[in-house]
């Protein structure tokens, strides 16, 4: 756009052509240059290397010459490489190769450290320069055209226009349509082969998966509902979706906390023995006079097998920095039924109160505690909540719904269950988990864990449901470590406890669906 040429036209090729001679011809003068002051390449050898058939046999004759005079300290000069981060980062989004621009404004998402997905709104540098110079972004001249406006076969005839003059590989994406024919796939590979092209990559969005590069659409944000069952051996299905700026998860790991933090312990009689419970604090991190919650865990001898887990997965919510989503989590908790009731006394003066089970009085404790130093107090933005597709579980009525069920056991604990997840189609034809659920003979703490889990599986997001699991991969029990399958294989291996095979198992299934891949990040 810059050159006021058009991408798609024959004169934007011949430029792209010409630029690419001259930029191939400077670059091997220059390697002759360094192999007179340093020598050739070791494997050099001048016949064999402007033989015919050979890229540099394409040379100009005063080029070879100073090759087979000279030498060529480099063995390979020329490729055009992806470079849409580095000119983000070193150029002001002024160049990406040879791509034309994706969109004027488009939103990139960014995988970060910890697996979660974070977006950066970005802006062409062309059209921001013309926007500068008083231009009317509104009726862009003909010469600004979008890799969505272009077709496949435009793109193909850029590559085709430099390919003699790059001795290695172009990265060049041909953008088609999500319903483009298998036909027209067919014959764009074959003219790209014809034209004599190394390769050639096309890029077809997928709502489903998602995509690095979006742009923003138009649509008016709609919330959930209308849940209901299609049909006999059909999934449930959902019409409609929330559609929020999911950039605005906050997804931090564990605080850095160099000077330790404070933290409140509470303990916690139950039938089988007591345990210790503590609930780590700081600061508030948006400035406010109070203090947040930031994680929980459980110590003792006498602990119910499977709570250290619930507490690892409740720590993650706290950081999510979503007090509504932080009070759905132990209100479940709080209303989940164990193996028996119980009396126990609870903070803060110690009445007794009958408890439906171990969960529970773990969730009652830390709910008083959050509402003690003010965690669940005030209002504030949901983002979590926000992307739950449906926050009550979706039911199923009489005629029922498909579901996936695999058996665990584990040797070393005496377990033996049926894990079993309920699965919903979306309206983009993507099927989903919404709801984990165990039958048989398993640590009663668990269902706890599956129960917010299933929340986690509601989120729109994928990302968040897979750090969830990620997190519990690891997840050790003392003498609760076992030999298994390896999900979607006949391999074994050492796995670390239930919780962590449980975690493996539900990943297999997100990675059988197309959602996640089998280590637990979204495809």
């Amino acid at each position: 756009a810059m050159l006021r040429l058009r991408y798609d036209s024959a004169e934007a090729c011949a430029m792209a052509s010409r630029i690419s001679e001259f930029m191939r011809d400077q670059a091997y003068l220059a390697s002759v240059d360094l192999a007179r002051e340093r020598g050739a390449f070791p494997l050099f050898n001048a016949d064999m290397y402007l033989a015919g058939g050979n890229f540099a046999s394409r040379l100009p004759n005063e080029v070879k010459d100073k090759i087979r005079k000279h030498g060529l300290r480099n063995s390979h000069l020329l490729s055009i490489a992806p470079t849409g981060t580095i000119s983000l980062a070193f150029a002001d989004n002024a160049s990406n190769g040879i791509e034309p621009p994706f969109s004027y404004m488009y939103t990139r998402r960014k995988r970060m450290a910890d697996g979660t997905f974070k977006e950066y709104a970005v802006e062409d540098y062309a059209w921001r320069l013309y926007r500068h110079g008083g231009g009317n972004v509104e009726k862009l001249p003909d010469y600004f055209v979008t890799a969505l406006e272009i077709s496949a076969k435009a793109h193909k005839d850029m590559v085709a226009a430099v390919a003699p003059y790059i001795d290695t590989s172009i990265s060049k994406t041909v953008n088609v349509p999500e319903d483009y024919p298998y036909t027209e796939f067919e014959g764009l590979y074959l003219s790209a082969w014809k034209a004599g092209l190394k390769g050639l990559a096309t890029y077809r969005p997928n709502s489903v998966l998602g995509s690095v590069l979006s742009v923003t659409p138009s649509a008016e944000q709609k919330q959930p509902h209308d849940v209901e069952i299609v049909d006999a051996n059909k999934r449930l299905s959902i019409k409609s979706l929330p559609a929020p700026v999911l950039s605005s998860l906050r997804w931090p790991g564990r605080p850095d906390t160099p000077d330790g933090n404070l933290s409140w312990t509470y303990m916690l009689s139950t039938p089988a023995g007591e345990f210790a419970l503590f609930v780590g604090q700081m600061e508030s991190p948006d400035g406010g006079t109070g203090a947040f919650p930031f994680e929980v865990w459980v110590n003792g001898a006498d602990q119910p097998r499977g709570l250290g887990a619930v507490a690892k997965t409740l720590s993650m919510d706290m950081r999510a920095n979503d007090r509504g989503w932080l009070q759905l989590k132990l209100d479940t908790l709080a209303r989940t039924v164990g193996e028996k009731s119980f009396e126990m006394r609870l903070p803060p003066h110690g009445e007794k109160k009958l408890l439906p089970g171990v969960v529970s009085a773990f969730a009652q404790v830390v709910r008083y505690r959050c509402e003690k130093i003010g965690a669940l107090d005030g209002e504030g933005p949901t983002p979590v909540l926000d992307t739950m597709f449906t926050r009550e579980e979706p039911k199923t009525g009489t005629d029922g719904t498909l579901s996936w069920t695999v058996d665990i056991q584990n040797p070393a604990t005496g377990e033996e269950f049926v894990l079993g997840l309920k699965e919903i189609t979306l309206p983009d034809g993507d099927t989903r988990p919404y709801s984990v659920w165990l039958s048989g003979n398993y640590p009663r703490a668990l269902d706890g864990l599956t129960r917010i889990l299933s929340l986690d599986m509601r989120v729109m997001d994928p990302a968040w449901i897979g750090m969830k699991l990620r997190k519990l991969l690891n997840y050790p029990e003392p003498l609760g470590d076992f030999m298994a399958f390896v999900p979607g294989s006949r391999k074994q291996q050492n796995w670390p406890s239930t919780v962590a095979y449980i975690a493996a198992l539900i990943i297999h299934r997100y990675a059988m669906l197309g959602v996640l891949d089998e280590r637990g990040f979204p495809k």
